[in-house]
């Protein structure tokens, strides 16, 4: 079992940061992909950025390219996401989430955290 613990989330004014932590936690496996994802009210889950564990390669949506970059500490066993010029369409809920192979689909995860809360004012 995997247990992911976001944090980092709140109220930012458009063009902020903020960086998020997803704290990793329980087995883990070989492989791993590790993804962002958020979801705004009325709207469904949207990929944001995924990191594949084993070698760092990045992936992300149009939308955050440029300002959002996803990393990871393999020593903390913690992926992050820096989120900079923040804007307030980026306001949703957001999710760190585990898989074995890549995806930009909630529903191929295995894990998910709680999610923590961006909001981002004008």
């Amino acid at each position: 079992q995997v247990q992911l613990v976001e944090s980092g989330g709140g109220l930012v004014q458009a063009g902020g940061s903020l960086r998020l932590s997803c704290a990793i936690s329980g087995r883990t496996f070989v492989g791993a992909y590790m993804g962002w994802f958020r979801q705004a009210p009325g709207k469904e889950h949207e990929f944001v950025a995924a990191i594949r564990w084993v070698n760092g390669y990045t992936y992300y949506t149009g939308s955050v390219k440029g300002r959002f970059t996803i990393s990871r500490d393999s020593a903390k066993n913690t992926a992050y996401l820096q989120m900079n010029s923040l804007k307030p369409e980026d306001t949703a809920v957001y999710y760190c989430a585990a898989a074995r192979g890549y995806s930009n689909r909630w529903s191929d995860y295995d894990y998910w955290g709680q999610g923590t809360q961006v909001t981002v004012s004008s």
